[in-house]
């Protein structure tokens, strides 16, 4: 892909570009790395997009229309954020609401609420302490980018190193052997929302900071990219397996995509068409490696009963 842009656009090789790339997908990385987490447990959240709006919205409003100042402000919304994570939980553990149900219900409810508070306008006068974490640099590198390195670091650790990263392949492989081999199933499935959650209100945020602006529209379709990089970097659907390092991968081939497609003027509409045709191919990849896991599953026992069948006449 990378040759196919670089072939067709003297500037997508450029250092400003490829910096544009990386600042680009950073915030995509941080929302899908929360992504990953449900998807590792054979669940989903399609409310990132609106969580993202609403609590970019309300950090923006917080510091400028009621005078908290720009922290107060932005842990607040990081809070909200992680609240409506939870009430998807809920839904999802203690309602027994299937995860694409409960989450596209709190697309509508969290789209919503962003409508009214914002009451359709964008909310400005952001100061230079809120900007900064949309504009700012630290060391030459934009900000966006060093809280995308220091989530990524965080959450491999976590699912690499520590038993809740365990439990959480463990679920996604079976709920029910999970449950009866004691992992707390309910528990841990909360968290991963609330993670999930937690992620998307800190993309909203770096996306008001980096606009200068919270939009009411902001986010709107981004469910589908934050579901298709981690799948692209080999997540599956079903979950069980995939990693933060795939999810990253995944998230920066989405974002030289949608960069090559911006310099080569491809309109907008035609871009929704590509994105949903990869994503489309990125599943139909992870239905054949499934297939192909459960085919190798169920003949190995009929290999092993093979084999002691013929163990007596050799």
């Amino acid at each position: 892909m990378i040759g196919f842009f670089a072939t067709l656009s003297d500037r997508f090789l450029t250092s400003s570009n490829l910096l544009n790339i990386a600042l680009q997908t950073s915030i995509l990385a941080i929302v899908a790395i929360g992504m990953t987490y449900t998807l590792l447990t054979a669940g989903i959240d399609l409310s990132v997009g609106s969580v993202m709006a609403l609590c970019g919205a309300l950090a923006a409003g917080l510091a400028v229309r009621q005078g908290w100042g720009t922290y107060p402000g932005i842990l607040t919304a990081l809070g909200i954020g992680a609240a409506l994570g939870a009430v998807n939980g809920l839904m999802v553990v203690g309602g027994g609401i299937p995860p694409f149900v409960a989450t596209l219900a709190m697309l509508g409810v969290a789209r919503g609420l962003t409508l009214v508070y914002t009451q359709g306008r964008p909310i400005a006068g952001l100061d230079e302490s809120f900007r900064f974490w949309g504009t700012g640099d630290l060391l030459g590198l934009p900000m966006p980018i060093i809280v995308m390195l220091v989530i990524f670091v965080i959450a491999t650790w976590v699912l690499n190193q520590t038993r809740f990263g365990v439990h959480l392949r463990a679920i996604g492989g079976n709920a029910e052997t999970a449950r009866l081999a004691g992992i707390p199933v309910a528990r841990d499935t909360m968290i991963v929302y609330v993670i999930s959650g937690l992620m998307a209100a800190l993309g909203g945020i770096l996306l008001t900071a980096r606009l200068w602006s919270a939009q009411p529209t902001a986010g709107v379709g981004f469910e589908l990219d934050a579901i298709a990089a981690p799948v692209l970097g080999g997540t599956s659907l079903f979950g069980g397996v995939g990693s933060i390092t795939g999810t990253v991968i995944g998230a920066f081939i989405m974002g030289t995509l949608s960069n090559g497609l911006n310099l080569l003027d491809v309109p907008s509409y035609y871009q929704q068409v590509i994105k949903g045709a990869v994503f489309i191919l990125a599943v139909l990849v992870d239905v054949y490696a499934k297939r192909q896991m459960l085919g190798q599953a169920r003949r190995l026992p009929d290999e092993a009963a093979a084999t002691e069948a013929q163990a007596p006449s050799q």
